[in-house]
């Protein structure tokens, strides 16, 4: 499709973006992205050895080049952590992009809406491409939108948890109010959850554990690929009308 995502003039050639956590090891990693046809590649700059060159490197089998990587604060709870994180990925040379999460609770891992609100401004007006985690709000997305957002993030369900979208409804007045990109995060289970998030309208999918975890990762990054791709086609060519009783198929005008 002629129907590139372009955000902050920097055009991304796929609408699936993925995670590199709980592959059991880093060439699994890279086979899975390489199905998942993602050129957005997300790290957790916390967790992942990304800046040792001197021992074994996920950058060794991702190639950067290739790739657009998004540095992520990931396992972050303080404000702080969260901008520390971001600026050692900056001053390392990894991106300008910045995946931003601040994780308020620790058993649902919903994010800290007023960090992450504050963390955008400051990022955004040191000169970064801030997409920030959030919940589905659409009163939050405003604001981070105010604050220097290139993005948003809402999540479909909580990370980890495979539910898929759990309220259409928010993410859809999100969509009507943002102005910006809307990127569903973290929730996603399978590719049907992935083709209803893109045919809702957003502009593409983030996602890791539903690759990561699956039975077959590599054949399940490829039907996440081909389930944006239907998804953003199907919103693109319009669905039918929903119907309480059935309509005939073939035109009964004119038969005898």
């Amino acid at each position: 499709m002629n129907d590139r995502l372009v955000i902050k003039g920097i055009e991304f050639r796929s609408r699936l973006w993925v995670g590199t956590g709980k592959y059991k090891d880093f060439e699994e990693t890279a086979r899975a992205i390489e199905a998942s046809g993602a050129d957005v590649v997300t790290v957790a700059v916390r967790r992942t050895n990304i800046f040792d060159r001197d021992s074994e490197n996920l950058l060794d089998f991702i190639d950067p080049k290739k790739y657009k990587i998004l540095p992520n604060t990931a396992g972050c709870y303080t404000m702080e952590d969260a901008l520390r994180y971001a600026r050692l990925a900056r001053e390392t040379g990894v991106s300008d992009l910045i995946k931003l999460e601040v994780i308020g609770d620790e058993k649902t891992l919903f994010p800290d809406a007023c960090a992450t609100l504050t963390a955008t401004e400051i990022l955004a007006g040191e000169g970064f491409i801030v997409f920030p985690y959030i919940n589905d709000d659409p009163v939050m997305a405003l604001r981070l939108v105010d604050a220097g957002a290139a993005a948003v993030m809402p999540l479909a369900a909580p990370i980890g948890s495979g539910l898929g979208i759990r309220n259409p409804y928010n993410i859809r007045i999100i969509l009507e109010q943002a102005k910006v990109p809307v990127i569903v995060d973290a929730g996603v289970g399978t590719a049907s959850d992935a083709a209803v998030a893109m045919e809702l309208g957003c502009d593409a999918v983030l996602l890791n554990t539903a690759i990561a975890g699956a039975a077959d990762p590599i054949a399940m990054a490829e039907a996440m690929k081909h389930a944006v791709i239907a998804g953003r086609l199907a919103r693109r060519a319009g669905r039918i009308p929903k119907k309480l009783y059935a309509t005939a198929s073939s035109p009964i005008e004119g038969m005898l």
